[in-house]
């Protein structure tokens, strides 16, 4: 068969040839030889999918990838989302500064990134530049748990990160550093501490008023503030002073941990929904207060006052909050913060307030039985956030939020090892909406008729996924090699003979 696939295929151009090359680099059939093959020189096109695309390799493939010549082949694995993180971490110590910024990165802008494991953070912390650890840091691909033990490190420069996490540290842990043997890390440390300074803030601010940038806002927000401070952000909100208006100033008064109660009271009030909404965000926030935003006008207040966890059940009922189905329900990346108390998640997931309930569902260290409970919820998100975050979700919950939730993540519930695929052929190849046809494709027992009938569907991604079918019949397979549309999936196609697979790469060398 592979001398049918000798010379240049009828039809195909260059572009076409590079289609199926790129298919072939991601069939999960395809020999360790010809995925080596495709790393030489005369098949540089196919060098992106091969390396950015593919979820796994074959060991040798791997260290073919890792010292290939070529920065731009070490550059795609490093980007790659799909392969496991222990993999791209093989490029730590790449000789090249971009082949290293591209793994410091994040791989990629919508799918949930996954850490990179602990001995491949700490190689970049102890050895990388500025630049890439800024990528590094900006990346999400540090755990929490990781930077809350920064202050153990034996080097200076990495205790010093551990003043970042200050609000997690103990008193211990504080005190080392401020007590560090290097001066650097003493200095963060004490900057941290002098943030709930009043006085120390109005030195960093320097003469009143405080000229508008970044570093102003971070500490106007963040930062203890004095009595002086806090009358100079009072300007906008007293009709009656006359001042530079600043918009801003009132949000910022009702964000801040140290604004007076009294100077709270009087914001409760205030015109802007965006601020008395910030106030019942607060954690000090009087009962008083508590009971008049509950009969806020405005919905976003009342729902965040519902939301308190010093009110019963009863209170929250009393209160007319909302509860919005349009929300884009996915994955949480929960290595990048503390783990939720395993006693507060259980008392979330037993509230008769949706909003919490969510929030229960979100935690992947749920029991089975909170998770049964929730897997029936009668609100969508609880449902739809369980299915994205849980590690062990009911396989008929993954299927149920992919048919109710039509979220931009939605199609990460069928990529989870516990999507219920058996059956899906026969019960959804008629389906009239194309993204519920989309599923029949994923049946491992799929028809052999109707996956051929589907690679001719109206529906791009059910062509597409028909034409990847194992099970398409071996005629229609090799037809669409040289279809222009099809050609890449049916070359991903683990069914395709390797000895086609063969014929494919000779094609593109005549």
């Amino acid at each position: 068969m592979a001398g049918t696939m000798r010379g240049t295929r009828p039809g195909m151009g260059d572009c076409g040839m590079t289609a199926l090359l790129d298919g072939l680099a991601v069939n999960p059939a395809a020999p360790t030889g010809l995925l080596l093959w495709l790393l030489e020189p005369e098949y540089e096109s196919a060098w992106s999918a091969l390396a950015s695309r593919r979820p796994s390799f074959p060991e040798e493939v791997t260290a073919a990838i890792v010292t290939h010549p070529h920065p731009r082949v070490r550059g795609a694995l490093a980007r790659n989302p799909f392969v496991d993180p222990e993999v791209r971490g093989l490029l730590v110590d790449d000789p090249d500064w971009l082949v290293r910024a591209r793994l410091a990165g994040r791989p990629h802008r919508t799918r949930p990134v996954r850490p990179l494991p602990d001995w491949v953070i700490d190689r970049m912390l102890t050895t990388y530049d500025r630049d890439c650890l800024e990528e590094l840091f900006f990346s999400r691909q540090i755990p929490f748990r990781v930077r809350r033990s920064y202050g153990g490190h034996p080097m200076a420069s990495v205790r010093r990160m551990a003043t970042n996490v200050w609000a997690h540290l103990s008193e211990e842990e504080r005190a080392a550093l401020l007590n560090d043997p290097h001066p650097q890390v003493r200095a963060s440390a004490q900057h941290m501490l002098d943030t709930d300074d009043a006085e120390a803030t109005e030195r960093w601010l320097g003469p009143l008023p405080a000229p508008r940038n970044h570093g102003t806002s971070l500490i106007l927000v963040n930062y203890r503030l004095s009595r002086t401070v806090v009358d100079w952000l009072l300007c906008d909100s007293d009709p009656e002073r006359l001042c530079d208006s600043d918009p801003e100033r009132p949000w910022v008064l009702a964000h801040n941990y140290s604004t007076p109660p009294e100077v709270v009271a009087r914001l409760a009030g205030h015109p802007d929904p965006k601020v008395r909404l910030e106030l019942a965000r607060r954690t000090d926030l009087a009962p008083a207060l508590v009971t008049t935003l509950a009969r806020d006008p405005d919905p976003r207040v009342r729902t965040a006052i519902s939301l308190r966890p010093e009110l019963s059940e009863d209170e929250r009922a009393a209160i007319d909050y909302t509860v919005d189905t349009d929300e884009d329900f996915g994955p949480a990346e929960h290595h990048t913060r503390a783990a939720p108390d395993p006693d507060t998640s259980a008392a979330y997931a037993r509230s008769r307030h949706p909003l919490l309930r969510r929030r229960a569902a979100q935690d992947p260290a749920l029991p089975d039985a909170l998770v049964a409970r929730l897997a029936h919820d009668d609100d969508l998100g609880v449902r739809v956030l369980l299915a994205h975050n849980h590690p062990t979700p009911p396989p008929e919950l993954l299927l149920r939020s992919y048919l109710e939730h039509r979220g931009p993540a939605r199609d990460l519930l069928t990529e989870h090892p516990r999507f219920p695929v058996t059956g899906l052929g026969t019960r959804f190849m008629d389906a009239a909406a194309p993204d519920e046809r989309r599923l029949a494709v994923l049946d491992p027992h799929l028809a052999p008729g109707t996956a051929d009938r589907l690679t001719l569907d109206p529906d791009a991604a059910v062509r597409a996924g028909a034409a990847r079918h194992p099970r398409l019949p071996g005629g229609r397979l090799l037809a669409l090699l040289d279809d222009e549309e099809l050609g890449e999936h049916a070359a991903a196609n683990p069914a395709l003979p390797v000895t086609v697979m063969r014929g494919l790469l000779t094609s593109n060398l005549s």
